[in-house]
């Protein structure tokens, strides 16, 4: 059988965690923190208006350290950057590249030549042997307990599923606040684990000081998933705008999204509308906040530095 190397081994690094890119969150400064504690981190593509920000935000933080950490990008149609940010990456030479909502198999066979590791966004058996088969590097089992963007399945029982199906490293990511949930996940066979919710309110991030109190403040009864903001299941907040707008997508919004005809376009309407409803409340409070975050938002009590929240990890 082949041998399932942990995170740490992949990329060298001390403590088998990398903090998750968050849309709209993740910053250099997370990251930095983060590489400094032992840790890896990575941030989406996406929370740079341009590809010049993008390629300063990599030197930033190769500046401050050669430790590695990744970049998250969206491939499939949605993401019109998605060709343009792709060769930055591979210009700079990221350490690795984590694939979301679409097919990695162009990233795979660009990065291999270049020793660039992948790891790809799974929810599923079926996606995850799709990854292996086109050679990826890891697979990243995003489960019900995920912040944003979730998957149906939990922890234990996806990497059950992916332990009997694939050989792949599995780093899991959903639920986890503290060690305890870090040796949990490893002794279900996770090889790394992937954590986001608890680095929002802490003194790195640029959210505003509204959406770090909503961490605070609500709690795990609180999240709710909604179909409604992006076509695609996202776990928010459940606040009086959440509320009154539902988490349902109407008949109407259904009937688009599914149709064979409009479909596709459809998707990248909702999606690119929905994310900006996101992007607006993540760094001004309205009456129209939607604020993402997972049921891990039980752990945070105040708003402390990357640093302190990764010593709960380790």
């Amino acid at each position: 059988m082949k041998q399932r190397y942990t995170l740490s081994q992949i990329l060298g690094i001390k403590h088998p965690i990398l903090l998750a890119p968050m849309f709209l969150i993740s910053n250099a400064k997370m990251v930095i923190a983060a590489l400094q504690c032992g840790c890896t981190a990575a941030i989406p593509a996406l929370n740079y208006r341009t590809n010049k920000e993008l390629r300063e935000a990599i030197l930033e933080i190769r500046k401050a350290t050669l430790k590695p950490f990744g970049i998250n990008l969206i491939v499939n149609k949605s993401n019109p950057k998605y060709r343009t940010q792709l060769k930055t990456l591979l210009e700079l030479n990221v350490d690795f590249i984590i694939t979301s909502l679409g097919n990695p198999k162009d990233v795979i066979i660009a990065c291999k030549p270049l020793g660039i590791k992948v790891f790809c966004d799974v929810t599923d058996v079926v996606y995850a042997q799709k990854a292996e088969q086109l050679g990826a590097d890891a697979i990243i089992a995003v489960n019900s307990q995920a912040g944003g963007h979730c998957g149906d399945f939990s922890a234990k029982k996806l990497i059950s599923q992916l332990i009997r199906s694939t050989t792949l490293p599995i780093i899991s990511a959903g639920g986890i606040s503290n060690k305890m949930h870090v040796k949990q996940m490893i002794e279900w066979g996770a090889s790394g684990v992937s954590v986001g919710t608890v680095f929002i309110a802490t003194h790195e991030s640029d959210v505003s000081q509204e959406y770090k109190q909503a961490i605070i403040q609500y709690a795990s009864t609180d999240i709710v998933k909604s179909t409604k903001l992006t076509g695609s299941p996202l776990t928010v907040i459940n606040t009086s705008y959440v509320q009154r707008i539902g988490t349902k997508a109407n008949f109407l919004e259904w009937l688009v999204a599914n149709s064979p005809i409009l479909k596709k376009y459809a998707k990248l309407i909702l999606a690119w509308q929905g994310m900006n409803k996101v992007k607006k409340s993540a760094f001004k409070a309205s009456y129209q906040n939607v604020w993402c975050a997972g049921p891990s938002i039980d752990a945070v009590k105040s708003i402390r530095s990357v640093r302190d929240v990764i010593s709960d990890l380790i």
